[in-house]
């Protein structure tokens, strides 16, 4: 059995996930972006002699957040820009299988792609050499820096990109055959890159479940620079900023979001702060991706798009967002955000007998993923793209009797076919069902086919129309549950609607 690869930068040792699959863990793809690589576009990692252990994940990038069953960062950790490649073991050597490759979510701020639903272990399986990657985060990776280049995140992943250009080949993968996907953020970088002329040839169709809706101008970038300098006490300079350490900034931003957090008149940062987000820079990313879609931009990269038809629920549930129970708060929400007068209304006509916390985390779910994920769907359509679109609607009474809804995340440990994970029971409300498991298998063989041939296995969307959405749910569970969101409301909001 061989388990050693040889890479552009050197040879590594992977191990067996399983008697058919072979993984390579924490490969880097770039040099730490640390010293005099911080807050610069990111550079060819350095060679190593010898054969490296690839069997353990490297390091994350800086983050102030702790994941169950996930890695924490500590000041030192500083490979943070690595790979990890699953590959079935029979075809090593072929250069022929799809790849897929996953970017993590987590509001630009946190996450890491050693999170237990992201094991590529089943979707090798399936057929596909499956990708994951750490890139930039925070501060470090979107933060305004004077002088340094911008979305440095997103310039990780290309760089990511490029590393699977030239070395998947040695792991079974076929270069001229390569599917992005993420969730959440990760959904939004996937259609960053999309329209980003310097990943242009490097993918060739692209997964986004529940993309984020947020982007930021440059004013807005800006701004929040100098209210986390100002927390850490530093100048908004370049070498101001250069003298604070990843953990200073981390800690300035963190205040800088408890500030938001309890300030009721601060605006839509408010509700959920969320610091960063890919900046409209008129360089590497000249126009929101929803923009740059509907004028063609990507029109030649087949595109998979997914929501939750509950989104918003998991961010309450994780008592990440505010609470709002009276309809003066939900107007005052609704004033924040600049939504159209008529959205509340049309919300509250499809909901009738819900409480104004379940209209808001409808409002705020459609708002940050389900309505741009269509608007995505449809841009990319009507502009010519083969588009296919669909909604994961699962529900589960949960191992303690709570409901758990078909919330933000919940799709992906399907998707991934990780769902029998014991450290995701939060996510899927507990031991998963055998029609959950046939859920799966058709869910992993969705994706799989989709990175191989472009079609799922539904109907793509034509241009000028709204469906067909295959959705998502159990063979035991009833259709119909809720109302479908009412999408005409929408359609005098614009996006990115989201403002400082």
């Amino acid at each position: 059995m061989n388990d050693v690869f040889e890479t552009t930068s050197g040879t590594v040792r992977g191990f067996r996930a399983a008697d058919d699959v072979v993984a390579v863990l924490g490969v880097p793809y770039a040099a730490p972006p640390f010293g005099s690589h911080r807050f610069r576009e990111p550079v060819a990692a350095a060679p190593w002699s010898g054969v490296r252990d690839g069997t353990e994940f490297g390091p994350i990038a800086p983050q102030s957040a702790e994941l169950p069953g996930a890695p924490v960062w500590s000041p030192g950790d500083e490979d943070v820009l690595t790979v990890n490649v699953w590959t079935p073991a029979a075809d090593i050597g072929g250069g022929r299988l799809p790849v897929l490759v996953w970017f993590h979510g987590g509001a630009y701020t946190f996450g890491s792609s050693a999170q237990p639903d992201f094991d590529g272990t089943a979707l090798a399986r399936a057929g596909l050499v499956v990708v994951t990657l750490n890139y930039r985060l925070g501060f470090e990776g979107f933060g305004h820096v004077p002088d340094a280049p911008g979305n440095r995140g997103l310039l990780d992943q290309v760089a990511a990109l490029r590393w699977i250009r030239e070395n998947i080949a040695g792991f079974g993968g076929d270069p001229g055959n390569v599917t992005i996907a993420g969730q959440s953020s990760g959904a939004a970088s996937v259609a960053c890159l999309m329209v980003m002329e310097r990943a242009r040839g490097l993918f060739h169709r692209a997964v986004a479940h529940s993309p984020a809706s947020v982007f930021h101008t440059p004013d807005i970038a800006e701004t929040t620079t100098r209210e986390i300098a100002a927390a850490a006490g530093r100048p908004a300079t370049a070498a101001g900023l250069a003298s604070a350490t990843p953990r200073e900034l981390l800690a300035a931003a963190d205040q800088v979001v408890e500030a938001y957090r309890n300030d009721p008149a601060s605006g839509s940062r408010h509700y959920d702060p969320s610091l960063f987000a890919p900046v409209l820079d008129g360089g590497d990313l000249p126009a929101d991706p929803l923009a740059a879609l509907a004028a063609g931009a990507g029109r030649e990269v087949d595109l998979l798009v997914c929501h939750t038809t509950e989104e918003y629920w998991l961010l309450d549930a994780v008592g990440s967002c505010a609470r709002i129970s009276t309809e003066t708060r939900l107007a005052r929400f609704a004033a924040d955000f600049g939504l159209p007068d008529e959205l509340i209304p049309g919300y509250r006509a499809a909901l009738p007998h819900a409480p104004v916390r379940d209209v808001h985390l409808a409002v705020f779910g459609d708002l940050l993923f389900g309505e741009f994920a269509h608007r995505l769907a449809e841009a990319h359509a009507a502009a010519g793209g083969r588009t296919y679109l669909s909604r994961f609607d699962r529900r589960r009474g949960g191992a303690d009797g709570a409901a758990v809804r078909a919330w933000h995340c919940a799709d992906i440990p399907f998707a991934f076919g990780n769902h029998d994970d014991p450290r995701l029971s939060f996510l899927i409300g507990g031991t998963p069902t055998p029609e959950d498991r046939s859920m799966a298998r058709r869910m992993v063989r969705a994706w799989a086919d989709f990175a191989t041939t472009g079609d799922p296995g539904w109907t793509p969307l034509a241009a000028g129309t709204t469906e067909p959405v295959h959705t998502w749910r159990p063979e035991d569970q009833p259709p119909g549950r809720l109302p479908a969101p009412p999408r005409a409301v929408w359609a005098k909001a614009d996006f990115p609607v989201l403002r400082p």
